[in-house]
């Protein structure tokens, strides 16, 4: 049964990833916000911390590579591993600025990736690399499955075309993992991802995008042409089964969602407690003993989001700890995501809007917050398609009968 505290075994580090949240992130939020593309200097130095955690815990990794599923829930009982750890870390790091969280050095989505589907060579032969995701494409958004990049084998290499948009820390990462079809007839089943170093000939930075929000975090679009990658990098099996569909790189966003819903649970607890902080000074006490209808509407109103908060959290810590436990969570995942996502954008909009005109100045963090909240709520999967997931899971259908 899952436990609603946090382990204590986690508190050193959620306390340290707090203090680098209000010591580091906090003070040059604002500065990288404003300087878009240009590179935080001041992560390297947590970088090399975070690898140092890494290599001296075998049991849980300090950053986003170590976020993989339980083999056996069943070997050690229940019990708190990697994802838990993760999803309580980024919790604090969003606290502090989720533009800056997204930009640790091999911290990337793709990391989480070659963790998810790799095997023990490949994970050894990427160890210590900073890996980007590219998925989507301009024509392919929130169906993955519509990808039209290609991956022909010849040889001992597979030839990659196409293009990728949308690649967080895709200007700064050493590598990306690529999802392109070995078969566009076939559809989902030939779906496979692909780790390319950067540098790779026919592998192009097309552009950086300028963004609403996590302006800290460099966004990019990236085209193969003719791009060789050895065989070797192909994760996983190279066989096209069409029994399993491409649950093996799917696999990939049950780890990663319950982390981007933490981000969601972070930055939103941010504007609640710095809203919190503001209504007071303006002589608006804030509580729970008192019955709703008797507070003012910005503390009634305050208090309800609370509540959206905690249940967003609680869902956020089941799918984490469902994966530490080798438990299906892929209905838990989408759940986290899609309430997170959504509470979040809701949070942050309505703190700066409570707040009133400093909610809305750069003197405070609360319009930045709101800014970059959305994202949170459109990759690795939007609402929408979150909530397909969910109904079709509690139904019981398949993609193809619920579209």
């Amino acid at each position: 049964m899952i436990r609603l505290e946090e382990p204590r075994k986690f508190r050193p580090l959620v306390n340290q990833a707090h203090q680098v949240a209000a010591e580091i992130f906090r003070p040059i939020s604002r500065k990288y916000d404003r300087a878009e593309h240009a590179y935080p200097k001041e992560l390297d130095m947590l970088a090399a911390l975070l690898d140092g955690l890494n290599a001296g815990n075998s049991q849980a990794g300090a950053g986003v590579g170590g976020v993989s599923r339980s083999a056996d829930g069943d070997a050690e009982g229940v019990r708190n591993g990697s994802n838990m750890n993760i999803v309580l870390a980024f919790t604090e790091l969003c606290w502090g600025d989720v533009g800056l969280a997204l930009s640790l050095p091999r911290q990337g989505l793709g990391n989480a990736a070659i963790v998810a589907v790799a095997n023990e060579e490949q994970k050894q032969r990427f160890a210590g690399c900073w890996a980007g995701m590219a998925i989507t494409e301009p024509g392919a958004g929130s169906d993955s499955a519509a990808i039209k990049t290609t991956a022909t084998r010849d040889g001992d290499d597979y030839v990659i075309n196409g293009e990728k948009i949308y690649i967080t820390a895709g200007g700064r990462c050493d590598h990306v993992v690529v999802w392109a079809s070995l078969d566009l007839k076939v559809g989902r089943p030939a779906i496979k991802s692909f780790v390319v170093p950067k540098g790779t000939p026919g592998m192009d930075l097309v552009r950086l995008d300028h963004k609403m929000g996590i302006r800290a975090s460099d966004t990019a679009t990236i085209r193969f042409s003719d791009c060789r990658v050895p065989a070797a990098n192909l994760l996983g099996s190279p066989e096209i089964d069409t029994s399993k569909g491409f649950g093996g790189v799917m696999q990939t966003f049950d780890n990663t969602r319950p982390l981007v819903a933490a981000m969601a649970v972070g930055v939103s607890r941010a504007a609640l407690e710095r809203s919190r902080e503001l209504l007071a000074e303006a002589g608006i006490e804030t509580g729970y003993s008192t019955d709703r209808w008797r507070q003012t509407a910005a503390a009634a109103e305050l208090t309800a989001l609370e509540a959206e908060w905690e249940a967003a959290r609680l869902l956020t810590l089941r799918a984490a700890w469902m994966a530490d436990n080798g438990q299906p969570n892929s209905l838990q995942a989408s759940m986290a995501k899609a309430k997170a996502g959504r509470i979040g954008t809701r949070i942050t909009l309505r703190c700066a809007e409570l707040c009133g005109a400093l909610g809305y100045g750069e003197d405070e963090l609360l319009e930045k917050w709101a800014r970059d909240s959305k994202i949170l709520d459109i990759f690795e999967g939007t609402q929408q398609i979150q909530l397909l997931i969910v109904a079709r899971r509690v139904l019981g259908l398949t993609s193809s009968q619920l579209k």
